[in-house]
């Protein structure tokens, strides 16, 4: 080393301790990391690992292989967080449609105008995401004062693939019944949500009475389902994000679920 590039260190070192943070929580600099040796391959294991356990956990979900669940493993919200924002859950919602779509132009229709067609609102037909972006996507147990608040804003965005079925399924001839769980205190927030954001011309919109908030989902969608068949209608298809929405009594005679990892409704 010559006597040039001496001097050159000599002058950055001290100008570095001159200005070096004297706080004894931050580490000194140089800091010179050594991992052991394969730590990084482990890492990368690790990480592969807990993406495979969150696969099957989702698996299981869709498959209602593990209700009753309040939210979804610790472990999995940045898994959860990444399959709802990205092109996966796109095309996965995309699939669905597409399935409901050439079962509804199978059918032949009667001529009474009675077949009908029984879509769930949130999470089928209106996206929540930015709600659940603002509660971990699952990992909070779900609030309803909190949900109320946001479907109040009248915000929630039309989910495109359901949208373009809705459209068939109506332009087919059948009649609509979008039936929810949310409150009849939110009729008007959701016609307006709905109509913005392109649905329109459906039959009857059904949401809880008083009488109905103490009710399973399970229990009051098929009761509705039940007053439907009642009047005459034949239920040809439903599309729902939760399996409460698709089974009990009077159950269509195709059912098509839509995916949601995030929550769970019985």
């Amino acid at each position: 080393m010559n006597s040039l590039t001496i001097c050159l260190f000599v002058m950055l070192f001290s100008f570095g301790l001159a200005h070096e943070n004297l706080n004894s929580h931050i580490f000194p600099r140089p800091l010179i990391v050594e991992y052991p040796e394969g730590s990084e391959f482990q890492f990368r294991e690790s990480l592969e690992e807990v993406k495979l356990q969150c696969t099957s956990w989702r698996f299981a979900v869709e498959t209602n292989n593990m209700s009753p669940w309040n939210t979804i493993p610790v472990e999995c919200a940045d898994y959860v967080k990444d399959y709802t924002t990205s092109r996966a859950y796109a095309v996965d919602l995309e699939r669905v449609s597409k399935e409901a779509g050439n079962f509804a132009k199978s059918v032949e229709l009667g001529d009474d105008g009675m077949d009908s067609w029984v879509f769930d609102v949130d999470e089928t037909l209106l996206s929540n995401l930015p709600y659940y972006e603002e509660h971990g996507y699952g990992l909070e147990v779900f609030n309803h004062a909190e949900f109320d608040k946001w479907v109040e804003k009248g915000e929630a965005a039309a989910i495109e693939s359901s949208l373009a079925l809705y459209n068939d399924v109506i332009s087919l001839g059948f009649k609509v019944f979008l039936l929810t769980g949310r409150s009849e205190r939110h009729r008007n927030i959701t016609i307006e949500n709905l109509i913005k954001v392109g649905f329109q011309h459906w039959d009857k919109l059904i949401l809880r009475s008083a009488e109905d908030h103490s009710k399973p989902a399970t229990k009051y969608k098929s009761e509705k389902r039940d007053a439907m068949v009642k009047q005459g209608y034949r239920i040809l298809g439903n599309s729902g994000d939760q399996w409460s929405d698709l089974q009990g009594s009077s159950m269509a005679t195709r059912s098509f679920k839509l995916p949601n990892p995030m929550y769970f409704i019985p």
